[in-house]
């Protein structure tokens, strides 16, 4: 078969394919968002519950992504494409159908499902399609940029379909983009070689590695609502920590390690996956807060809410166009440790202008800030754990940092709901704006510490680190 870059429209196509499979990937972290307060009323989540509408896709998402890597080296790398997008076209039509909080929890687990399949295997096919360099740099530029706007879509599209169609349209709309993505699939991509019966992978690994890092995000996810000494919490701690520990004995004592512990060797992932599991425990879940404060206090319709992002959404692409340039002369350390700080000082500007008589003018100084500075830390921390990593374990570390992200994302969630939401049961009735802008405000003074806690994660990376390909998410 000829290399794509022999036929321009066979290559055009085969971007296109796997720039949709990363934008339906990105976009349901956020598309949920401004639909939250209508799924609520309509289906009777209680507010510690909610969170669980964006936290079971990011644990599920995070927690089989080293899984289905694997599974795509094996099995091979088109079914796996394939059966992510038919998983996720299923969770979709799931969730669009749910009459029940349970119905659409189970319909956001079997979308992470998809995405974990579709992501490493997207991945894989990119790097083994496209020829190294100028044309594979392209293509991974292409994805990333789908990627970021899925991301950056998902909150205005959500808006608008929830006004013109209700929340349910959040979902169905992932039926057409996932249908073309099969058709996409199996007209363009080559199929799979033979399966190689000898080659095995780490069942044990896989599964307690998974289960123990769901069960301690769901330790902290309950946590608030049950109470932090209850059995179940506690059980589920208890669980978590011993799993993980036989995750790590199963890791070193195999021959074919899911996640061969070597690579924490490398001083820049290990720094680079504490950047990335803060930051997504900090900066990755303002938006949730943004969406509630737009919602709830401020009193915008969806559609309005989603135009709210239009800001934020600016910055961070402008973030984004900035980090390359700005890793390539002044290095990744010193560009995390900026971007940080931009960060955590956009998210300090938002505290105190987020009040129940405040206007989305007040807010605005804020919402730059956080923007570029995750624009700016989202590369760079990417480049970070990319920097001197064999060609051989390069999608390993990028499902690693990958994870770490997800999960990190799906724990600040939780953390930041429980904090956000602790004063709302002392309201009869509907809680207050007031009430509930304190509780976002308290929230965010947490989270502007906590991104600042980061830095000396940064701090670790070495001074002068060789950049490296961006691995995009």
């Amino acid at each position: 078969m000829d290399p794509p870059s022999s036929h321009p429209a066979a290559s055009s196509a085969l971007l296109a394919l796997f720039g949709l499979s990363s934008l339906i990937t990105a976009l349901d972290f956020t598309i949920v968002y401004v639909a939250l307060p209508d799924i609520a009323r309509d289906l009777g989540f209680s507010p510690h519950a909610l969170q669980w509408v964006v936290s079971a896709y990011a644990i599920s998402f995070g927690g089989l992504l080293l899984l289905a890597g694997r599974l795509s080296d094996l099995v091979g790398r088109r079914r796996i494409f394939l059966a992510g997008m038919v998983l996720f076209a299923g969770g979709s039509m799931l969730g669009g159908l749910a009459t029940a909080p349970g119905l659409l929890i189970g319909a956001r687990i079997i979308q992470g499902l998809g995405a974990a399949a579709l992501f490493p295997s997207t991945l894989a096919l990119v790097n083994t399609t496209f020829a190294e360099g100028r044309q594979r740099d392209r293509a991974l530029g292409v994805w990333a940029a789908a990627g970021a706007g899925g991301l950056s879509l998902g909150a205005l599209l959500g808006g608008v379909l929830t006004e013109a169609v209700g929340w349910r349209g959040v979902f169905f709309v992932n039926v057409p983009l996932t249908l073309l993505g099969v058709i996409g699939a199996v007209a363009l991509l080559a199929g799979d070689p033979p399966r190689e019966r000898s080659r095995g992978f780490d069942l044990p690994g896989a599964l307690t590695g998974t289960a123990g890092a769901s069960l301690l995000v769901f330790a902290t996810a309950q946590g608030s609502e049950l109470g932090w000494t209850s059995a179940a919490v506690v059980l589920a701690a208890l669980v978590a920590v011993a799993l993980i520990a036989a995750f790590i004995a199963i890791e070193t004592s195999t021959d074919r390690p899911l996640l061969p512990l070597r690579l924490f060797q490398n001083l820049n992932l290990s720094a680079a996956l504490g950047v990335i599991f803060v930051f997504g425990m900090t900066l990755n879940s303002i938006p949730y807060v943004l969406t509630q404060y737009f919602q709830a206090v401020l009193g915008l319709g969806a559609l309005q809410a989603g135009l709210g992002f239009l800001v934020p959404t600016a910055t961070i692409t402008a973030g984004n166009l900035l980090g390359e340039p700005l890793v390539a002369r002044f290095g990744v350390r010193a560009v995390l440790i900026g971007g940080l700080s931009a960060g955590a000082v956009g998210a300090a500007l938002l505290t105190p202008a987020m009040t129940a008589d405040s206007t989305y003018l007040a807010v605005l100084p804020g919402l730059v800030g956080f923007g570029l500075g995750l624009g700016v830390v989202f590369p760079a921390m990417f480049v970070a754990a990319s920097t001197d990593m064999p060609e051989r374990d390069s999608g390993i570390a990028s499902g690693l940092a990958s994870t770490a992200l997800q999960i990190g994302t799906a724990a600040g969630l939780a953390v930041l709901v429980g904090i956000a939401t602790a004063n709302v049961g002392g309201d009869s009735g509907d809680p207050s704006q007031t009430t509930i802008a304190d509780g976002l405000q308290t929230g965010l003074y947490v989270v502007t510490a906590g991104t600042l806690a980061a830095i000396p994660a940064a701090l670790a990376l070495p001074r002068r680190a060789r950049p490296g390909r961006i691995a995009p998410l």
